[in-house]
């Protein structure tokens, strides 16, 4: 090997272990968030909710401070805010809905298929889940365009299929959502996810029993 080939070698060994010392610790602190929030939202008494996500909604912010090229923390960010809202309920709900909008919005525009294109699913469910006009920015069809272009990128997840069957249930097509919601309880384990797989499966699997039950009744 010629010097300046090993040089050129040298070179990019460095950069890419620099690189990797950079990730981490964005990586280290979206996943304290991540782990944070489902203890609160599976683990945790509905009552004590609130106070605890307020307290994780903040710690996240200054995550996204820290990282603002990042999408991975506005992700999070969005979620925990997202899921703040629907602790909380009332008028205060939408305004924290239209910040969660705000920060998927943005992560998009950063990375849009940063954590296997979270942001398409978690944006899609906001637009089914929040009232239209005049009260909200609520729109099935927009949903649907979302919650597609999540499934695209990652087809066999098990939050992208439970999303799916959920606003097909929603939308009045109860006989279609089954497939998706077998494909969640069916989606492959993610490696320290178990507390947020176990808790999404028992949802799908709620949600299913639902299902099957109006459609036999029809």
């Amino acid at each position: 090997m010629s010097r300046s080939v090993a040089r050129a070698a040298a070179f990019l060994a460095a950069a890419l272990l620099t690189g990797a010392a950079v990730a981490a610790p964005v990586d280290d602190a979206v996943s304290d968030l991540q782990r944070e929030w489902e203890t609160i939202r599976y683990r945790t008494p509905v009552a004590q909710h609130a106070e605890r996500l307020e307290k994780l909604a903040t710690r996240a912010q200054t995550t996204v401070q820290a990282y603002p090229d990042r999408a991975e923390p506005l992700v999070w960010n969005g979620i925990i805010v997202s899921t703040l809202a629907g602790a909380r309920g009332g008028l205060g709900a939408l305004s924290l809905a239209k910040d969660a909008k705000a920060m998927y919005e943005q992560a998009l525009k950063l990375n849009p298929g940063a954590l296997d294109g979270s942001a398409y699913n978690s944006l899609g469910v906001l637009y089914y889940k929040v009232p239209g006009w005049p009260i909200g920015f609520g729109d099935k069809a927009k949903a649907k365009e979302l919650l597609d272009k999540g499934l695209a990128i990652n087809p066999k997840g098990i939050d992208p299929n439970y999303f799916y069957g959920e606003f097909l249930v929603e939308s009045g097509k109860p006989a279609e959502a089954i497939a998706y919601l077998e494909r969640s309880l069916a989606a492959p384990a993610r490696p320290g996810r178990e507390v947020a797989d176990a808790g999404r499966k028992e949802e799908a699997k709620a949600l299913l029993d639902k299902v099957r039950a109006q459609v036999a009744a029809r």
